[in-house]
């Protein structure tokens, strides 16, 4: 087995070194960026962002590479730790709100939490208060931006959205009941809306494959499929297309369990009125 290379490229910063020894390598082998993609099976488009440092690629295609340039896992650790990097989760999430900005279409899967473009300012205040560890200004100046972000429903030109909620999310209340109940009377509205499809899958639908994967599949102008799959601390900007379509395909079985739109409504409104009868504390 080769032994590990020592990384020399000059930038401190994970992505940047990433993206250094990705050209470094295929320099050091004088392939160009077409054979590249011949030889190990991608679509040579997704090695030049990775090697400008404009996506980091997913798992499989650098484990890929790893095997063909004989770096011993090499690439591996230098991708984890371009991902655990919390200056590049701020640049990832920049990528995604271009994105999110100018898709004609967004479907997403919500396993624990409301939607951003669904959520109101109670919601969205008391979610970035607790578990996002904001406050005082900072936190009214999230809250705003969180609840600006829904005008990119509305209007002539806004996209389509579709969302299925797992039942938890529902069944996660806010501790001011009237605060929850505006956020169900919200989301009831919301899906009144054209463009706005809600789905609720619900707990006796079983495990499925996307039960802890908060992810959204972006369509751009330019046809593709991307995807964005987050967790409470981190986010990545899916592109390479066997990937998108393995998510797209766990998302189609998703959906074929949870309740049709009509019932979706229904379940959340009598959420809303359960929520309404609850004592007050």
């Amino acid at each position: 087995m080769p032994a590990r290379r020592v990384v020399t490229g000059r930038s401190q910063e994970p992505r940047k070194r990433f993206a250094e020894e990705l050209r470094k390598l295929r320099a050091e082998r004088g392939e160009s960026l077409r054979r590249l993609g011949e030889v190990v099976g991608w679509d040579w488009s997704l090695f030049s962002k990775m090697e400008k440092g404009e996506t980091l690629g997913g798992p499989e295609v650098v484990q890929a590479l790893d095997t063909y340039y004989g770096t011993s896992g090499m690439l591996l650790v230098l991708w984890e730790l371009a991902l655990a990097d919390p200056a590049q989760f701020k640049e990832r999430y920049r990528t995604y709100m271009a994105l999110e900005a100018e898709a004609i279409s967004l479907w997403h899967y919500a396993p624990h939490v409301m939607p951003g473009l669904l959520q109101t300012g109670a919601y969205a205040r008391t979610l970035m208060g607790w578990g996002g560890g904001f406050e005082g200004d900072a936190l009214a100046r999230q809250v705003e931006a969180r609840v600006g972000r829904r005008a990119l429903l509305e209007g002539d030109s806004a996209p389509t959205f579709r969302t299925i909620l797992s039942e938890t999310v529902l069944r996660t209340s806010l501790p001011v009941r009237a605060e929850w109940q505006e956020q169900l009377e919200h989301l009831l509205a919301m899906s009144d809306r054209r463009n706005v499809t809600v789905q609720v899958v619900l707990h006796s639908a079983g495990l499925y494959g996307l039960a802890n994967t908060d992810v959204t599949f972006l369509k751009p102008t330019d046809g593709r499929t991307v995807a964005w799959v987050e967790t409470s601390y981190s986010g990545e900007v899916v592109e390479e297309t066997g990937a998108v379509d393995r998510l797209q395909h766990r998302y189609d079985l998703v959906r074929d369990l949870a309740l049709s739109p009509a019932d979706s409504r229904k379940f959340i409104t009598r959420t809303l009125e359960e929520a309404s009868c609850e004592p007050s504390i």
